[in-house]
């Protein structure tokens, strides 16, 4: 592996009382993420750190499966849900074993229900919250904001993702990049997937313009990622109002859009680009308190809530008769100088006087970008 990587992380290993989190990305299965995690975790052991494999998983690859030897893997926890026998990762044994660094694939994964986190990444919360130094990897189609551009662009939805906010919490994040042509030769020797499934692969998801897709998402992820460990990118003057480019980012959130998290994950991403903070803000006007909403529009505000949470955003809750002011006010008294909208469903007319929620907001957001989103009605659904 190539000089200091493993050097660098041991820097922040010996650094703070909080566990240090170090990250691989891949664009796709087979680039080489588990590989390289048990690379380091040999080189971190000759230098005399206290290495753990926490879960990893070798998809039967041979490669990867001898990388194995010579390594202390925690056992792992075995549970029958649905009458089928399961392993996860032993939370509570890595913690009692408390190693320097601990190994952690697939992050992505959603636990059995008989666990005490929903998400394995959210396992690896805990151990960083212990003090335990991870190294982890995923797939960049797991991250939770770009599960709309993925649907619109490759026709994937994925099911298990990671908030974008796990991600900007990481110490160091490496993509693992490869040539798409060298991804098929690996598929095609039969080193990602078995023989019988290789066909399919090259025909569904292993399709060189998605792969191409992916690619390109990887190495702007973990560039943005350079850009915020960095601190390339000026910010200045935070707490005053930023006109053009260079605000804060804020996204109106209504008691129960249809396409909510679509506005949330554009957000999410704004934010990153921007290298900002954002806030999503809903206002609670007399005729929507709590008591007058029905419980589906109240418990789809609360998903809301929550996903905006997850991807990293402050959220705030108004009250006022009128929503349009009282969010261009909250943006001008925190230095907002974006504010991403879904396009209104008001009556025709509403929009032909100028009362409409967006066109409102763009008539008198002056000094504030405003992003009005459409929504395009989603592509037939496939599974990766």
């Amino acid at each position: 592996m190539p000089r200091g990587r493993a050097e660098d992380f041991l820097e922040l290993v010996e650094r703070g009382r909080r566990g240090r989190l170090k990250l691989y990305i891949g664009f796709a299965a087979g680039v080489g993420k588990t590989y390289r995690m048990l690379e380091e975790a040999h080189a971190l052991r000759k230098r005399g750190v206290d290495v753990v494999l926490g879960f990893v998983e070798t998809h039967g690859r041979a490669e990867t499966q001898a990388l194995i030897e010579g390594l202390e893997g925690v056992p792992r926890a075995v549970f029958t849900y649905r009458d089928v026998s399961v392993e996860e990762m032993d939370l509570d044994r890595v913690l009692a074993r408390k190693p320097q660094v601990v190994v952690v694939d697939e992050l992505a994964h959603s636990n059995v229900p008989l666990c005490r986190h929903r998400k394995r990444y959210q396992d690896v919360e805990e151990l960083l919250a212990a003090g335990i130094n991870v190294i982890g990897a995923f797939n960049v189609q797991h991250l939770e904001s770009l599960n709309d551009l993925l649907e619109r662009n490759i026709g994937v939805r994925v099911r298990e993702t990671i908030p974008d906010s796990f991600l900007k919490s990481a110490d160091q994040v490496v993509n693992l990049d490869l040539a798409v042509e060298d991804l098929h030769e690996r598929l095609r020797a039969g080193k990602i997937y078995a023989a019988d499934k290789v066909s399919g692969a090259l025909e569904s998801f292993f399709r060189q313009d998605n792969l191409s897709t992916l690619r390109e998402l990887a190495l702007r992820e973990v560039a943005e990622s350079l850009d915020r460990a960095t601190g390339t990118r000026a910010r200045t003057g935070e707490d005053s109002p930023k006109p053009g480019g260079w605000g804060r980012l804020m996204v109106a959130l209504s008691s129960n859009p249809p396409h909510a998290a679509t506005l949330l994950r554009r957000g999410s991403r704004m934010a990153g680009r921007l290298n900002t903070d954002w806030f999503v803000v809903y206002v609670e006007t007399p005729r929507e308190a709590p008591h007058l909403i029905d419980a589906e529009a109240q418990r789809h505000l609360l998903t809301n809530i929550e996903l905006a949470r997850e991807l990293g955003a402050e959220v705030v809750r108004l009250k006022s008769e009128d929503p349009v002011g009282a969010l261009l006010d909250f943006a001008r008294s925190h230095g907002v100088g974006h504010i991403i909208v879904g396009r209104s469903r008001q009556p025709w007319w509403r929009r032909m006087l100028g009362l409409a929620s967006d066109v409102r907001l763009l008539r008198e957001g002056d000094g504030i970008d405003i992003h009005v989103v459409s929504f395009h009605p989603p592509r037939e659904e496939r599974r990766p």
